[in-house]
């Protein structure tokens, strides 16, 4: 299959292009494409994470869980949503955190995470699509196994990558990481439901830096540009 992708990661990931999970994740979206359904992120946008962020720049990973399924939201980009659009709960408190951590002030109007994305932060969703205004509709296609592929080979052929892990979901990949190569930053959800369970004062962002200075590799600049 000639799937759209970012070459570095056509590369890394080709055989798993070729498995007959991925085949029929293709023909459930043709067909439901063909019924008429609205599937997110855009067909174009599915892949973006990796499209921003090629295998060679990857140096942080923020795993979320599926895209949003409101109209206009997703992008490609876990927690992240595009220009225009007010940011969900969830990354509000990520700024509340980043506020608190770096003092420094985040936009209040948007929550484009592109430029996280361009300094080496792959913003990986675990499910890559949804229908609109059904969440987790995506969960049982094979997603998973493709992402479980793509943690993995990062884990396998990178050394030193920082993986930020919130909640339960996230943190069921850390089987996949390999911990004497890697780091691994751990806690609670941004969720409304949970971010005053662990995430606020997780300082995960600062924490980040510090691993990937103390390598000699850059800090991500986690201020947003004001719109």
């Amino acid at each position: 299959m000639d799937v759209q992708i970012e070459p570095s990661w056509k590369a890394v990931l080709k055989n798993e292009f070729t498995r007959p999970y991925f085949l029929e994740i293709v023909t459930l979206l043709k067909t439901e494409r063909s019924a008429g359904k609205v599937i997110y992120p855009p067909g174009q946008l599915i892949f973006n994470a990796f499209n921003q962020t090629p295998f060679g720049r990857v140096s942080v990973v923020i795993i979320g869980q599926d895209p949003y399924h409101n109209p206009g939201q997703a992008h490609g980009l876990s927690f992240s949503v595009q220009e225009g659009i007010k940011p969900p709960p969830s990354l509000v408190n990520i700024f509340k955190e980043i506020q608190q951590d770096l003092d420094i002030t985040m936009p209040p109007l948007h929550g484009n995470l592109t430029h996280w994305a361009k300094q080496g932060v792959l913003l990986l969703n675990a499910i890559l699509t949804v229908l609109a205004n059904e969440p987790a509709s995506h969960a049982k296609t094979g997603w998973m196994n493709f992402t479980d592929a793509v943690i993995s080979k990062i884990s396998d052929e990178k050394k030193g990558v920082v993986f930020l892990l919130w909640g339960k979901f996230a943190q069921e990949k850390q089987v996949l990481i390999d911990e004497t190569k890697h780091f691994i930053l751990k806690a609670a959800h941004p969720s409304p439901f949970s971010a005053d369970k662990g995430f606020y004062g997780c300082k995960h962002f600062s924490k980040a830096n510090q691993l990937l200075t103390q390598q000699g590799l850059p800090p991500i600049d986690w201020q947003l540009p004001m719109l």
